[in-house]
């Protein structure tokens, strides 16, 4: 599942911001582990790439390393 279908009614984001967050969210489920792409895990991984990127960081990077933080505690 793609972070884009969390996106398609959300005109917050332009497609260079789009790229980064799919960047952000595919590195963070490869770092978490994560294959299958129907559990509900990530769903929230990508919840939560969105909701950092709403305050404003766009650093794939960072918004991965804020996903696997916030879903390590």
């Amino acid at each position: 599942m793609p972070i884009r279908l969390f996106l398609e009614h959300d005109h917050s984001f332009g497609p260079e911001d789009i790229a980064k967050l799919s960047a952000a969210f595919e590195a963070a489920l490869g770092k978490l582990g994560i294959t299958d792409r129907t559990d509900l895990i990530t769903t929230e991984v990508a919840k939560l790439i969105i909701e950092f990127a709403k305050q404003g960081e766009r650093d794939p990077e960072r918004l991965c390393a804020l996903a696997v933080q916030q879903l390590s505690k």
